[in-house]
């Protein structure tokens, strides 16, 4: 499980700038259109089958969300930190593999993906509900 931590970690914090900020936009793009669809479920029931589609949609593609990175990117840098030598032996790697598990790439990430998720909450979730049903006509 540590393995598969740092791996994916590591696949998120060596994204260019500029992937990390579209994967952003799209991954926020989902995460909103699952909220508004909860305001047309009208039970509990309504409301997690609404979300499943977008949520695992933007899972499933590899989009970035800047909040789970918060969690993802922290937990590989203290598996790397922390590790005892046993673990790296049995996967046959060492903590140097992991350098870019630093603060400068955490801060590297999250810049570009945070933007992405405002960019893509209020722009192409946001402001097209906006034209759609609030603009004068």
């Amino acid at each position: 499980m540590g393995a598969t931590a740092l791996a994916s970690a590591l696949q998120k914090v060596e994204h260019d700038p500029l992937a990390a900020f579209a994967l952003g936009v799209l991954c926020n793009a989902l995460v909103c259109l699952a909220v508004w669809l909860t305001y047309s479920a009208r039970s509990t029931t309504d409301r997690i089958v609404a979300i499943v589609p977008p949520i695992t949609a933007f899972v499933t593609m590899g989009f970035e969300h800047s909040v789970a990175n918060m969690y993802f990117i922290p937990v590989a840098m203290l598996i790397r930190a922390v590790a005892p030598g046993a673990f790296w032996d049995s996967i046959g790697k060492t903590s140097a593999d992991y350098g870019a598990l630093d603060v400068g790439g955490l801060v590297g990430n999250l810049v570009p993906v945070t933007l992405g998720n405002i960019l893509g909450g209020t722009l192409l979730v946001g402001a097209v509900y906006w034209l759609v049903y609030l603009r004068d006509r």
